[in-house]
């Protein structure tokens, strides 16, 4: 460390290291604070740009066409699909569903229009629609129909009639929507030109208003999802059910983030501190590492509960890397002050402390540097979480950097030096068995070595990418099962995202088949958004 630098670290920290830890504890304090504004996020806008062009058409196209804010529950009988029992249990639990009160419908085989079970002419079709619970169906030809129409096979019924689905449809909620309307346009706005003052203070209120409502209305779809699944757990006896659709899985998505947080963050956290247990024998080493480590934590969580930056699905361990990278720094100290100690038995507490310090800066700055440059290469992935990720790692190692070298040195001075402890050279042991087992078998070695790159070689050739949804979640998770049975039987598209309102101009105009006024606008196939 440079004198100057070296003087005043001396002046402020280490000779002052009560009014130091009295400071790091008032900022963790401040930052605390926000930590329960700390939120996760798997919606679209915490996964692409914000100026990202096809998330705009998605989102022109869902409001020409109709939301996606619907469930999906597939349904395998264990009796015949089209037995009295099995529809009868199928219309229960329609019914049941449609009590819930943002429900505002549920589409299942017994509610789609039939047209060959038996025939009927365009003329009697615009008269009254005919479905599965019409009087004058009969059940073979509608077996029939379901499996041999384009318009229901692999969406509303398996080929082999064993599965059917079931289409929940949530009431469009028009404050959201008009609040991500106003957002949006005035992003837009800003991207294409520059906003005036009055817009700028727009957009950011109304950013506040639709971040508040979206957590508000996120909290009901999670109450509205899980009375979905009490609901189904009623009928599990009599036929298999997976649940799925987008905001189950955005919910389920975000309740696998939070269990990553805590399961990643708490098992980093013992393996840390059975870790310096183990390597350095006493308390200090264990307490001031994981309290640097903590607060770093602390901080950054906080400060990301402040400016309101959500979580994502690939930045959801940003914590337990964090905890890592701001130990490497503390063991740097460590170390160098356990063998300074040892060399100077009688040295005095801030002579070593701060030789330790000066010794070390320089390292542990550019090994912070490096690794602030590494993440920063993501700023230009082009992807928003990845994006995200890179500056919370790089800001986190600002904030571990600078904590390493306050609060760990503060901390260290408000304790005595004691006796030396007795250094075991580990590394060295293992640097010195190598060597002369190089030494040895040099040529054994370098064939080894050849083998290894080799082997690699021939590996990366049969790397190949795969970018299935379903392969993001495990095997045991309603998400992966519900989507392999759609892939598997329902032909691997979302089903039913089917007999919703569409423009003419997008499908068969009213125009071209006389007698069939209204029937296409009220059952139009629309493929998925």
């Amino acid at each position: 460390m440079s004198q100057l630098l070296s003087r005043y670290h001396d002046a402020l920290v280490l000779k002052r290291p009560a009014l130091t830890l009295l400071l790091v504890a008032a900022v963790s304090v401040l930052f605390a604070w926000h930590a329960p504004d700390f939120r996760l996020d798997a919606s679209a806008d915490s996964l692409v740009l914000e100026n990202d062009q096809a998330l705009r058409y998605y989102r022109d196209v869902r409001a020409r066409y109709g939301s996606d804010d619907s469930l999906i529950v597939t349904y395998t009988p264990r009796d015949d699909l089209f037995s009295d029992a099995v529809l009868d249990d199928i219309r229960a639990l329609r019914t049941s569903l449609e009590k819930l009160e943002r429900v505002e419908s549920v589409v299942s085989l017994l509610d789609v229009p039939l047209i060959s079970s038996p025939p009927v002419t365009l003329t009697e079709m615009s008269e009254q629609i005919r479905t599965l619970e019409s009087p004058e169906t009969v059940r073979a030809l509608a077996r029939e129909e379901f499996i041999s129409s384009p318009l229901y096979l692999n969406l509303l019924i398996s080929p082999d009639a064993g599965t059917t689905a079931l289409q929940v449809n949530f009431r469009r909620d028009e404050t959201y929507h008009r609040l991500l309307e106003q957002r949006d346009r005035l992003r837009a706005k800003r991207f294409d030109s520059r906003l005036t003052e009055a817009e700028t203070g727009e957009l950011a209120a109304v950013s506040r208003q639709f971040d508040v409502y979206s957590d508000s209305l996120l909290d009901q779809q999670n109450e509205d999802i899980a009375t979905v699944r009490a609901i189904l757990d009623g009928y599990r006896d009599r036929a298999t059910l997976y649940l799925g659709g987008v905001p189950m899985i955005v919910a389920d998505s975000i309740d696998y983030i939070r269990h990553d947080l805590v399961t990643f963050g708490v098992g980093v956290v013992c393996f840390l501190v059975l870790i310096l247990a183990i390597a350095f024998h006493k308390l200090r080493w264990v307490l001031l590492p994981m309290l640097t480590c903590m607060i770093t934590g602390l901080i950054m969580i906080g400060w990301l509960g402040m400016v309101n930056w959500p979580v994502t699905v690939v930045s959801s361990n940003f914590i337990s890397l964090l905890l890592i990278i701001t130990l490497s720094l503390t063991i740097h100290l460590i170390v160098r002050y356990r063998e300074l100690h040892a060399e100077r038995p009688a040295a005095e507490q801030h002579e070593l402390v701060r030789e330790t310090v000066n010794s070390k800066v320089y390292a542990c700055f550019y090994t912070a540097l490096t690794t602030i440059v590494a993440f920063g290469s993501l700023l230009f992935s082009g992807i928003r979480p990845v994006i995200d990720f890179g500056w919370m790692m790089a800001v986190g190692i600002s904030v571990a950097f600078v904590l390493a070298f306050t609060l760990f040195p503060a901390g260290l001075m408000l304790l005595d030096a004691g006796t030396p402890s007795r250094l075991r050279d580990i590394t060295g042991a293992i640097t010195r068995f190598l060597a002369r087992l190089i030494r040895r078998f040099s040529r054994s070695v370098l064939l080894v070595f050849a083998l290894i790159v080799t082997l690699s070689i021939v590996g990366i050739t049969m790397l190949s990418v795969e970018n299935r949804f379903i392969d993001y979640f495990k095997e045991d998770t309603e998400i992966y099962q519900g989507m392999e049975l759609i892939d598997r039987t329902l032909g691997g598209t979302t089903p039913l995202d089917v007999i919703i309102d569409a423009p003419p101009e997008h499908g068969v105009a009213e125009e071209e088949v006389p007698g069939i006024d209204g029937f296409m606008d009220d059952f139009m196939l629309i493929p998925e958004g």
